[in-house]
């Protein structure tokens, strides 16, 4: 077992039940809620439910909202440090060149294929790698190309939201944010992903200290965040935080309905 695994799997045992910032008490639920009624407004075509992951191209945005856990896996790693118009161009050629879900000829083929398919994305040689080898580790330890037993909704199959975080954070290259937003989107279970949006407006906001980095930031926000709501704040913070002039640049003359908020 790696160092960097072992270290991902203590803090995730580490911080299920407690905050890494226990005396840290907010953002309470009210908090919570005011930010998430204001977002709606502001955001009104980014409101709505959770959706259900749809077995369609079209549906794919980069953020795993697809039923095919795998798929989710790989779109989620494909969105990393890129826009969502990127990502979804760099899932769309790999579809193009394998087949949707081949991921056997994914995982087979040289590494240079795979790296031309998403260079669009950005960061083409590391994604690819981190693909390739999160395919074969599934592969050796589960027999085929399938991780549909974390989707599992029996009552005697359904696993934990901590059992599928370890799982997921096993494989090398998956960390909390990219297995949690796999859990939130693909599986439909209440988690609360940090990426950078969400992180940068959790501080804004003050609802980490500041010496939390985004993996702490996630741990804490994934306890203090009401578990009805974080399907719906992650969505409306990725958006403001992609959307609002206001808040991303210091001396911005743009208003934001964040910073009207805590004034």
């Amino acid at each position: 077992q790696s160092p960097h695994k072992s270290k991902k799997l203590k803090l995730q045992d580490s911080y299920t039940l407690d905050s890494p910032f226990p005396t840290f008490l907010r953002p309470t639920p009210s908090e919570a809620r005011e930010i998430h009624a204001i977002l709606a407004k502001e955001h009104p075509n980014h409101a709505a439910d959770r959706k259900k992951p749809l077995d369609s191209k079209a549906s794919a945005g980069g953020c795993g909202n697809v039923p095919n856990v795998i798929e989710a896996l790989i779109e989620t790693i494909l969105s990393q440090n890129t826009t969502a118009r990127n990502s979804s161009g760099a899932k769309t050629n790999l579809d193009q060149k394998f087949g949707r879900n081949n991921f056997a000829a994914i995982a087979a083929a040289p590494r240079a294929d795979v790296v031309d398919a998403i260079r669009q994305g950005g960061l083409a040689n590391k994604k690819a790698g981190t693909i390739q080898n999160i395919l074969n580790s599934i592969k050796e330890k589960h027999g085929e190309f399938s991780l549909q037993h974390l989707a599992a909704t029996e009552d005697e199959k359904r696993m934990s939201d901590d059992a599928i975080m370890k799982e997921l954070i096993s494989y090398n290259g998956v960390g909390p944010k990219t297995a949690s937003c796999v859990l939130l989107f693909c599986i439909g279970r209440d988690s609360f992903a940090v990426d950078t949006h969400v992180f940068r407006l959790s501080r804004m906001l003050g609802w980490v200290p500041d010496k939390a980095d985004r993996v702490l930031a996630q741990a804490h926000l994934d306890l203090r965040v009401p578990g009805e709501l974080k399907y719906g704040l992650h969505v409306l913070m990725v958006q403001h935080g992609r959307a609002c002039g206001g808040c991303k640049k210091a001396g911005s003359g743009a208003t934001c309905v964040l910073k009207a908020y805590m004034k």
